[in-house]
């Protein structure tokens, strides 16, 4: 490697005078792949903006030096033709148009004036071989799956000669394979001699992939570590991350007491008249009081169309089977029905289902149960603040106040507020879908801390999740789904990743 092909000197960023950044030095070495890691809101997409562009010069404080020029970046456009290129969790590509159109969107291939279709065709082609991604260009975004649409992005800033490729969280929303595809393809570049950035709070990848890894906190460089010097570890990187040791991600429950069925659910099948098959099939499960039960099984197995179907069924699935709840039997027409029964969903997507992200958190926190805080139907604004600072406190939400707007805050705290909106509701059975994906480490040992507090009060648990560890390391009872079905039933005592994995490939 031949010196720094960036450095960031001394950036501090403000915003209504909550400081964002404050003093951050980073540098990255020319041709290595440098991850950026931190809690959620320790400022690393932030300083990722400030170097695009999106942020541009003269809203901070701090010099940016990208090979060897001090930069001053006033829009995105400036820092791509710099050689900068950042592809975000959310991808910036439009579903209507192929492959190729995307590629070279704002970077047409023109020949006197005019788009050259038949050469922007040939090198969309020359990029997809790039990135390995083997698809027709002609093929419209929304007929790929998210891994493809990932790849696209990447050979769309590669049509534009980018020196430095900056990936934020890029395999959030990926499975294992598709992951591990991404993760090749970094090592590859690399050796084409691209220098990556990598926000990821994925530590396994961090480890697998890093040359070197920067620690954010609150806003500052914590430390820069060295894979070469054997730096990069699990135990290194949490302490940093969070500014003390975790010796167990996941928090024991000493005193475990289960009581009676506060769920059972009975030859249950849902079908999705859309999709013209069933989305779950002959369900039997239960759930008893005080108790986490896991569901564990890969992308398609149906364990958020079961969630769904058992929550009021908003999908409107066409349902057979016994649904029982405290030991009655059950039927909802609709989720008002469920939440009366004292059921509640945490749904995977907080962002498009969860929550309202343009209003604050005390709007969201009280929106599903407008009752509790209203009189004749006249909502109670005092009342309101009262039952949201309650949440925000017994939540450990990181925000100046419950004024603040929940699109501002960062993923772990938008999870928090979304478990804040079900927990108001007063459920005996709280489903949680992909409860800690998106979030970093510190946030999720917050989140599995009142998930125990919650069972220790009474309450009941169904968590699914795509992540193995967290499966075994939080539930008491474990069902593995694969095709809709349930495939296998596990005490955690006698549960492992390979027997799961066994279940959930049959």
């Amino acid at each position: 490697m031949s010196g720094y092909i960036l450095e960031m000197n001394g950036i501090s960023k403000e915003f209504t005078g909550v400081k964002a950044l404050a003093d951050v030095n980073f540098k990255v070495e020319r041709g290595e792949i440098h991850c950026l890691i931190g809690e959620n809101g320790a400022g690393k997409s932030t300083l990722m903006k400030v170097l695009s562009g999106v942020y541009p010069h003269g809203t901070y404080k701090g010099d940016i030096v990208f090979e060897g020029a001090v930069q001053s970046f006033s829009k995105i456009s400036d820092s791509v033709k710099a050689g900068i290129a950042i592809i975000y969790q959310e991808l910036a590509l439009f579903p209507d148009l192929t492959v190729y159109e995307n590629i070279f969107a704002g970077n047409e291939v023109q020949r006197r004036g005019i788009v050259d279709w038949n050469r922007t065709i040939a090198e969309a082609k020359r990029m997809l071989g790039k990135v390995k991604l083997d698809v027709n260009p002609d093929t419209l975004i929304k007929d790929l799956g998210v891994g493809k649409q990932q790849l696209v992005e990447i050979a769309k800033a590669l049509s534009k000669n980018v020196k430095l490729l900056i990936l934020d969280e890029p395999t959030a929303a990926l499975n294992e394979n598709d992951s591990e595809n991404l993760l090749q393809l970094l090592r590859e570049l690399k050796r084409q001699g691209i220098t990556c950035i990598m926000i990821s709070h994925k530590l396994k990848e961090v480890i697998s992939i890093a040359d070197k890894a920067t620690v954010m906190r609150d806003g500052r460089t914590i430390c820069t570590l060295d894979a070469s010097k054997g730096e990069i570890s699990e135990s290194v990187i949490i302490k940093n991350m969070v500014g003390r040791e975790i010796d167990d991600i996941y928090p024991k429950r000493p005193d475990k007491k289960f009581g009676d069925n506060i769920l059972e659910v009975i030859h249950w099948s849902a079908y999705d008249s859309e999709l013209g098959r069933h989305v779950a099939r002959d369900v039997n499960l239960h759930v008893r009081k005080g108790e986490i039960v896991g569901i564990a099984g890969l992308m398609g197995s149906g364990r958020t169309e079961l969630a769904q179907s058992i929550f009021g069924n908003p999908k409107g699935y066409r349902l057979e089977g016994e649904l029982w709840v405290d030991g009655s039997p059950a039927a909802f027409k609709h989720t008002s029905d469920a939440i009366k029964a004292g059921i509640a969903y945490v749904t995977e997507d907080r962002k498009g289902d969860g929550l309202f992200l343009i209003q604050d958190i005390k709007s969201n926190v009280t929106a599903a149960n407008l009752s509790g805080i209203s009189s004749r139907g006249i909502i109670n604004d005092n009342e309101e603040v009262k039952i949201a600072n309650q949440y925000k406190d017994s939540l450990y939400v990181k925000a100046p106040s419950v004024e603040q707007i929940v699109g501002k805050l960062s993923g772990g705290n938008q999870q928090k507020v979304s478990l804040g909106k079900w927990l108001f509701v007063g459920p005996k059975l709280l489903i949680l879908d992909e409860p800690t994906r998106g979030i970093d480490v510190g946030a999720k040992f917050e989140i599995y801390t009142i998930m125990n507090k919650l069972i220790s009060e009474g309450m009941s648990i169904i968590m699914i999740s795509s992540e193995l560890g967290e499966v075994l390391g939080m539930s008491d009872r474990i069902y593995v789904m694969a095709e809709g079905r349930i495939k296998g039933e596990l005490p955690t005592s006698e549960a492992t990743q390979e027997k799961i994995m066994q279940f959930a490939t049959q």
